[in-house]
């Protein structure tokens, strides 16, 4: 379905009891972390603060914070079902006959009426404040205490390429500077950073959007990791079966989300940086002062009433936990496309997602478990990952207990591991220098004899089938 707007979704989790509304006064301040912080730890609801000290417009959290959160956002069954249909469209099974062909053509054609489309006004735009507009009126809040200040964590930004007019929506974290700029975390790896060189490069401003509480489809898409100048807002299309509707921002030449609660409108000069951070990040750690681009806000716009959404990071498990676990269930059968001996992958929360990815795979030859650590570490944003372990497909990469224990069973650390270096996430503070460090694969799949295992590989203990049905079949009168 495609939610109309977050106030919409707002409604939908509170009418399923997901939402929990908060009217005691709460500073933005630390404190609406600490309680959110301790509301994601047990699982909790979705967190509405109506009563922000200083503020006016409300404050949403953990909207995001579970599983059946973050299926409900996109609007499907569950995770694994969107998935599933995902992997039929890239995988369709193509009917044997000229009728059952042209039957899938609604189907294909539903992909091509995604693209987003311009429209004249949106609620976005209920109001417009171009005379001296200022961050003040936003509810930032600050996460952590050694924070460099006020974040704006849950931010859609938009760029277009200054070439080729192709546009980007990413998520980087803000950091308020004033009442008029931002601190933009543009890691080099991103999209809007590489719109970025490319206009310093040219010597241009470049100008910059920034979409607050647009629907929940938007919000997820711009975290999701598309090849570069793929549009985002064609796969929220998709994902709410509709297509995004944007319009014009006021003061710079990009259109926006027109169910966007909030837009800051603005731009980055060329060669302007500034110290940002630190900042507490979804490592568990902070995240290290850097120099960075600034923002310089020339509008704000806004819907009558807005919600203002944001999320908390830190220590695992957090919000960003269910959105992280969706894209790798949502973006499963892309990677196999391209190492299509993948069985499953599991990139632990607690691995804060670029630290370890565990993978299964279906082994057809020696050395085929460090030919998938190195198609990996060359994959899109998965080359960041710092760990590969390699299990065999019948491994449960998702229960960690047997990871544990095949890894344990079945590697040799002279022969199995493979240590090499390449980028690894900014926010990797362990690495020799930032952008790039050591690499580990541990390969825990079982060895052939052809990849130097003279010994004989024994066998794994299983009971029979036929004594399994036959306690099964008197299981119940044991009273155990």
């Amino acid at each position: 379905m495609a939610y109309r707007d977050l106030k919409e979704f707002v409604k939908i989790l509170r009418e399923r009891g997901e939402l929990k509304e908060i009217q005691t006064e709460v500073d933005p301040h630390l404190e609406i972390t600490e309680i959110t912080d301790r509301v994601v730890k047990r699982q909790g609801p979705a967190l509405l603060f109506t009563n922000v000290k200083g503020h006016r417009w409300p404050v949403l959290t953990n909207a995001f914070g579970t599983m059946e959160r973050m299926a409900l956002a996109l609007g499907a069954e569950s995770i694994d079902a969107l998935a599933a249909e995902i992997a039929e469209l890239l995988e369709p099974r193509v009917p044997a006959t000229l009728v059952g062909k042209l039957q899938m053509l609604p189907r294909l054609k539903v992909l091509a009426d995604m693209a987003a489309r311009t429209v004249a006004s949106g609620p976005c735009q209920e109001v417009v404040i171009t005379d001296s507009p200022s961050l003040d009126l936003l509810p930032i809040i600050q996460c952590w205490p050694l924070d460099g200040g006020p974040y704006i964590t849950l931010p859609v930004v938009i760029t277009k390429h200054p070439e080729r007019g192709t546009r980007n929506v990413g998520m980087y974290r803000l950091q308020k500077f004033d009442a008029r700029t931002l601190g933009m975390h543009w890691q080099r790896h991103k999209g809007g950073a590489e719109h970025y060189r490319v206009a310093e490069a040219l010597g241009r401003r470049l100008e910059v959007a920034i979409a607050l509480g647009p629907d929940p489809a938007v919000t997820y898409a711009a975290t999701a990791p598309l090849p570069d100048e793929m549009d985002e807002l064609m796969l929220a299309g998709y994902l709410r079966k509709r297509p995004v509707e944007l319009v014009k921002c006021r003061t710079i030449d990009l259109e926006v989300p027109a169910n966007a609660q909030i837009v800051l409108e603005g731009y980055v000069e060329p060669g302007e940086r500034r110290r940002e951070g630190p900042f507490g990040d979804h490592t568990g750690f902070y995240s290290l002062a850097d120099d960075y681009p600034v923002f310089h806000l020339t509008a704000i716009t806004h819907q009558r009433d807005p919600i203002y959404p944001t999320t908390v990071v830190g220590v695992p498990p957090m919000e960003d936990g269910p959105i992280g676990k969706a894209t790798e269930r949502l973006f499963l059968p892309l990677i196999r496309k391209t190492v299509p001996e993948i069985v499953d992958l599991n990139l632990p929360v607690e691995g804060a997602f670029h630290n370890l990815a565990i993978v299964s795979v279906e082994k057809r030859y020696p050395g085929h478990a460090r030919k998938v650590m190195h198609a990996i570490w060359g994959l899109g944003q998965l080359m960041t990952t710092k760990i590969v372990v390699v299990v065999d497909k019948e491994c449960n990469v998702h229960d960690i207990g047997e990871v544990i224990w095949r890894v344990g069973a079945n590697l040799d650390p002279r022969r199995d591991v493979v240590l090499s270096e390449g980028p690894t996430d900014v926010l990797d503070h362990a690495s020799q220098m930032p952008d790039w460090g050591g690499k580990l694969g541990l390969d825990a799949t079982r060895k052939w004899p052809e990849e130097g295992h003279t010994r004989e590989w024994p066998p794994e203990i299983v009971m029979s089938p036929e004594v399994k049905a036959r306690v099964d079949a008197i299981w119940p009168e044991l009273g155990l």
